[in-house]
């Protein structure tokens, strides 16, 4: 009964913000601050898709033109069957390229036969205090999950994060499935937003959109 009234939960809310959706947001070159990745190439739409190259360190693309305190953020995004090495998420309340909370996802976990490591799939952080071990040692499950009927590691997936003042939701929106809930580590303090990959991963987005 329980996962039926989350599923449920989910399916309103996907709907109400996705009949709120905006345009595409413009992910060429001059509309991003990229710091520690390059542009790659991309053969979609170079406006509404975006390709982070790999380099030591996470690293992001913020969104210049874009102010973005609560909401909702929508988007797909794709990493890969690599592991250790495919770390593909969101930032938000950027303060400096080290602190700032974000939403990743370890695609190399989604598939995996063991269930320790399908619970590490996605993970909220508050940099630069509540980094993924951090989180772990001292709140071991809170801040990770499961991806739910995860898609395969190599391919896009496509995700709704809801911001509020306090707390951050992720859904699945192929199942319309809440993915995590957590109590947000860091009080607002800025409105900037971009699009992140960690330690020595490539990534690739398309398709964001703001949603009121």
């Amino acid at each position: 009964m329980k996962n039926k009234t989350l599923i449920a939960t989910a399916t309103v809310f996907v709907s109400l913000f996705t009949s709120k959706a905006q345009n595409n947001l413009d992910l060429s070159t001059d509309n991003l601050m990229v710091v520690n990745r390059d542009i790659g190439a991309s053969e979609e739409n170079i406006k509404s898709t975006l390709t982070l190259t790999n380099k030591m360190g996470d690293g992001m693309a913020i969104l210049k033109n874009e102010s973005f305190v609560t909401g909702a953020i929508d988007l797909d995004i794709k990493g890969e069957n690599n592991p250790g090495k495919s770390f593909v998420g969101v930032a938000f309340n950027i303060q400096n390229d080290s602190t700032y909370e974000a939403i990743y996802f370890r695609p190399f976990n989604f598939k995996s036969d063991e269930l320790i490591r399908r619970e590490h799939s996605l993970q909220y952080i508050s940099h630069p205090k509540n980094t993924w071990r951090y989180l772990r040692t001292n709140h071991e499950g809170i801040y990770e999950a499961e991806y739910a009927n995860a898609p395969s590691p190599d391919d896009w997936f496509s995700i709704i994060i809801k911001i509020t003042e306090d707390q951050v939701y992720v859904y699945d929106k192929k199942t319309n499935t809440e993915l995590l809930h957590v109590n947000r580590l860091e009080k607002q303090v800025s409105d900037k937003i971009g699009l992140w990959s960690g330690f020595n991963s490539k990534g690739a987005y398309r398709n964001v959109k703001l949603l009121e």
